[in-house]
């Protein structure tokens, strides 16, 4: 209980309200290689960790809870695995897994992290605390680590010594001189009084073995030799220097040693200042004392934190009901997934209205430029009709269907986008989803298609639409002329348009508003003059200006020193003719709109033009209604099971959350919400406390 205390405050940033996290919890510090991850194994009571061999193997912080149980095993604090520590296997993976986890948690070239890895370790007669192993003090830094490891290795240590209720385990070598110690020195200025500090000499059998003065371990013991005070002092004995090695052959190793050395037997030193497990002992009782004094405390501290926050909530937001970032998606998702409902509320007539008008303003350039001026050329109406049966019948068997089905799904998204904005648009709009809703709807718009075979169907549907030439009544023919009178309307006037930004302004312009023409304009004007010329001396002009009338136009111009190629004259020449044809073609409509009778008389008329329209404007009709019923009954269904995909994605996706659900709103429910858990279970921890009391 009290581990999942620290691991909240572990993810939770303290900064705001200054909530520093000063609950008690060992920090083992110690210079490298002086055998601090074999103190930790041997309390509990596995070989857990991976093996140095001299070089740095704790790279991160390691936090290990231990706590008495039936079965001996470990388990990460965000993994359900559980290694069984009896098993030799398991212990491997386990060192394997711990190894990959601090390589991992390293980035950026750095050799060190402050990550913490949280594991828990239970056992038959372990002594519940909770450790952090640091990387070991160093006084070097060679090639192969980051420039500033020994800086970071140092400032890290300290972050967690001066937590003011850490008990600091501090771990020296009992082989090596007192003199080359760098971890004392730190551990006496975050300590001076050496009220929270254990101090363990390691590998004392190698120091009563090298060493000449056995006094100087005795000194050490009694505080007497390091410039550092400590609660109380320990020797132990954590291995053979075999990697192989159990903790079982180590701990009877140790307790063989202290029994046969002949400085211990001579009672220079305690025995209850030696072995393993009087070390995790007096740890364990220190470690608890250290809990029960200052839990309270920090549980007040929390209190104070979350009034604090309360406080801002409600002179902030005094009218929001607090809601984390879980909840704000869930309203988000409700939202969304009603603007989609919203789209079967659309009348069948308007789907119809849009869509055909969209298909038209997709389509509209290559009737006329592929199919219209083409045929047009034609000598009879008999050459026209068949021009325009083959090319009509191209266009459907190829382009028209996947065209018609693109403006299908530009009108659905078109919609859809419509009724986000509307509803953006009330009073009661909260603009903290924004982000987040033009997200969904973008992925989702990104991953639909529509389906395959909905593109047959309307392929056949077209086809016999536009294969159809009778006009069945005069109000169809009506009609006709009027879509056909209207669309080269349009046409004109954006032919128009465009010869006017070409040719520049005219001369009225340039008298009233005292504007100039470019000099290109200049040359485009003088090629227009001569090209009007040839349009009047031939009205029924082809599309194509001849090798000949080329040549002609250059040499006219050259009388004017104006110099022009031929790829300029027929820059100038495509909306030229295409103003005159479209002008001859509005002066047939007039004389079309009474021959509806002739027409239908079975005589000829110059009005293949309106027939050809007419299938045009059918196909547009037959292919808006069924681009409709499948939106209708189709594609909306699928649009919105996608969203719905996208969203439970995004539920899963932390970051995304965090990334598209921002502002000071968000962050302080997100507070609150933790600030509140974290109080629940130190007041859950504190009646547990009392309970074995």
């Amino acid at each position: 209980m009290y581990s999942d205390v620290l691991d909240e405050l572990a993810d939770y940033d303290t900064t705001t309200y200054s909530t520093a996290d000063q609950l008690p919890r060992v920090v083992v510090v110690g210079d490298q290689s002086s055998g601090k991850t074999s103190v930790l194994e041997m309390i509990a009571q596995a070989r857990i960790f991976p093996r140095g061999a001299g070089e740095m193997m704790t790279r991160a912080p390691v936090k290990v809870t231990l706590s008495e149980g039936p079965y001996h095993v470990a388990q990460f604090r965000d993994s359900s695995r559980e290694f069984d520590l009896t098993k030799e296997l398991d212990l491997a993976d386990l060192r394997r897994e711990v190894e990959l986890r601090m390589r991992n948690s390293v980035r950026g070239g750095k050799t060190v992290s402050s990550d913490v890895i949280s594991m828990t370790v239970k056992g038959p007669g372990i002594q519940r605390m909770v450790l952090v192993d640091l990387p070991g003090i160093i006084s070097t830094v060679t090639t192969d680590m980051a420039s500033d490891t020994r800086e970071a290795i140092k400032v890290m240590t300290q972050a967690y010594m001066n937590n003011p209720n850490a008990i600091i385990l501090c771990i020296q070598d009992g082989s090596v001189d007192a003199e080359r110690s760098n971890v004392t020195d730190l551990v006496s200025q975050c300590d001076p009084s050496g009220k929270r500090t254990i101090f363990v000499l390691t590998k004392v059998d190698m120091a009563e073995e090298n060493l000449t003065d056995p006094n100087r371990i005795r000194k050490i013991l009694q505080g007497k030799l390091f410039p550092m005070k400590a609660l109380g002092y320990f020797a132990v004995v954590t291995g053979r220097g075999r990697r192989d090695d159990s903790i079982q052959t180590i701990r009877e190793y140790e307790e063989n040693f202290f029994r046969n050395s002949k400085l211990f037997k001579e009672g220079r030193v305690m025995t209850a200042q030696v072995t393993t497990r009087n070390l995790s002992l007096a740890v364990a009782d220190c470690f608890w004392k250290m809990v029960k004094e200052t839990v309270e405390q920090q549980a007040d501290a929390f209190k104070a934190t979350r009034f604090n926050l309360e406080t801002e909530w409600k002179n902030t937001f005094p009218r929001l009901r607090e809601q984390d970032r879980d909840e704000l998606f869930e309203r988000a998702r409700t939202e969304i997934l009603d603007e989609v409902v919203n789209l079967s509320q659309v009348s069948p007539k308007k789907w119809e209205d849009c869509l055909l008008d969209r298909i038209w303003e997709r389509v509209s350039d290559h009737v006329f430029e592929n199919i219209y001026l083409p045929a047009a050329q034609s000598e009879s109406q008999g050459s026209f009709n068949t021009t325009v049966d083959i090319k009509l019948r191209q266009w459907a068997e190829r382009a028209l269907p996947s065209k018609s089905v693109e403006s299908g799904w530009e009108t659905l998204q078109t919609e859809f986008r419509h009724f986000l904005e509307k509803a953006s648009k009330s009073p009661d709009h909260d603009t903290i989803f924004d982000q987040l809703k033009e997200a969904v709807v973008t992925e989702a718009m990104q991953k639909h298609l529509w389906e395959d075979k909905a593109l047959d169907v309307l392929r056949v549907i077209q086809l016999n639409t536009l294969e159809d030439r009778t006009v069945t009544d005069k109000k169809d023919w009506d009609s006709a002329t009027r879509f056909l009178e209207s669309s080269i309307k349009d046409k004109l006037k954006n032919t128009e348009n465009l010869l006017h930004h070409m040719l520049g302004p005219s001369a009225r312009e340039r008298w009233m508003y005292w504007q100039y023409l470019t000099e290109e304009q200049t040359r485009r004007n003088a090629v227009k003059v001569e090209l009007d010329k040839i349009l009047n001396s031939n009205q029924s002009h082809p599309p194509v200006l001849s090798y000949d009338e080329l040549t002609t136009i250059r040499k006219n111009i050259q009388h004017s020193n104006i110099d022009v190629d031929s790829e300029f004259i027929r820059e100038v020449w495509y909306p030229v003719y295409r103003t005159h044809f479209l002008k001859k073609a509005q002066q047939r409509i007039n004389d079309c709109r009474r021959s509806y009778f002739l027409y239908h008389q079975g005589e000829e008329t110059e009005c293949s033009d309106v027939i050809l329209f007419h299938r045009i404007q059918q196909m547009l009709k037959v292919t808006s209604n069924a681009l409709r019923q499948q939106i209708m009954n189709r594609e909306a269904r699928r649009l919105d099971k996608e969203i719905k995909e996208v969203l439970d994605d995004y539920s899963q996706d932390n970051e995304k959350k965090e990334k598209l659900l921002t502002g000071r709103r968000v962050t302080l429910a997100e507070d609150l919400k933790r600030v509140r858990q974290i109080q629940e279970k130190l007041e859950d921890f504190i009646q547990a406390l009392n309970k074995e009391k």
